[in-house]
């Protein structure tokens, strides 16, 4: 290559521009990534937005025993009437308060529904951890007679699903996953796929654990800028490769001038 231009053809350079063009691809591909990570997002929202808002149904009309509750039924409304079954709370231990600001137990009552088809595990809210981790926490008691809950479909918890390891060794009626098969395994009852997380009830009670809020589902996240942001790392890379060429070469240029004058200035 003429000129000086030729150190583009030296090793440093031939590495820079590998690199360079290695990169393009890569930082195309994270932004994509990015893009399909932003739409999900944004199907989970709808999704969870036309579930909230759909009209109520019953809640063993969509789950039976050992029933997988599947992503497009997260979230539905539902609703169930029964008695409570004292007898056979638990509570799950390492929950956050819904402002997040304490670590405490979620109380989980089945319900014996009244049509005698088993039972539906209700998440009845959040209570504090108290003084004493290893004692069952004071709970507020859930009415006595027939009650009709409604609430949020929600999926059995699992390690895969939650992260959570649940080997056992706890305290008594305490768990970490909130579970119906594990939970008619070791009542010998029987439980409906999934759980029930409540929203209202009726007769409601004057003293109840903390209700969970409604998940947010307006939230989109920023995932679409992440992928904007690779996209244009990706187009900057040549202009940059471009421009760092252009500014070596001048400078080589600067320094062969430099020595030409300070050749013909010498004395002969």
């Amino acid at each position: 290559m003429p000129g000086v231009y030729r150190f583009l053809l030296s090793r440093r350079w031939a590495v820079i521009a590998l690199t360079v063009l290695l990169l393009i691809p890569v930082m195309i591909r994270l932004g994509f990534w990015q893009l399909h990570r932003h739409e999900a997002r944004v199907a989970r929202n709808e999704l969870i937005g036309r579930s909230l808002k759909a009209a109520p149904v019953a809640f063993d009309s969509l789950s039976s025993p050992g029933f997988a509750v599947p992503g497009d039924l997260t979230w539905r409304t539902v609703t169930a009437t029964g008695t409570y079954d004292t007898a056979h709370e638990f509570v799950i231990r390492g929950r956050t308060e819904p402002d997040g600001s304490s670590i405490g137990y979620f109380v989980v009552t089945p319900l014996k529904l009244a049509d005698g088809r088993g039972s539906v595990l209700v998440n009845r809210g959040w209570v504090d951890s108290g003084t004493d981790a290893a004692s069952y926490p004071a709970v507020p008691a859930p009415p006595a007679g027939p009650v009709t809950v409604t609430g949020r479909l929600r999926a059995d918890e699992t390690t895969a699903s939650s992260g959570i390891r649940d080997r056992g060794g706890l305290p008594e009626r305490q768990y970490k996953l909130i579970n119906s098969g594990q939970q008619a395994k070791a009542t010998g009852a029987t439980v409906l796929g999934g759980y029930l997380e409540l929203a209202s009830a009726t007769p409601a009670v004057g003293s109840s654990p903390v209700l969970l809020a409604e998940p947010n589902h307006s939230d989109i996240g920023p995932h679409m800028a992440y992928a904007v942001q690779w996209w244009l790392f990706a187009g900057l890379l040549p202009v940059g490769l471009v421009i760092l060429a252009r500014r070596e070469a001048k400078e080589r240029a600067e320094e062969a001038a430099a020595a030409a004058s300070a050749g013909e200035l010498a004395p002969a």
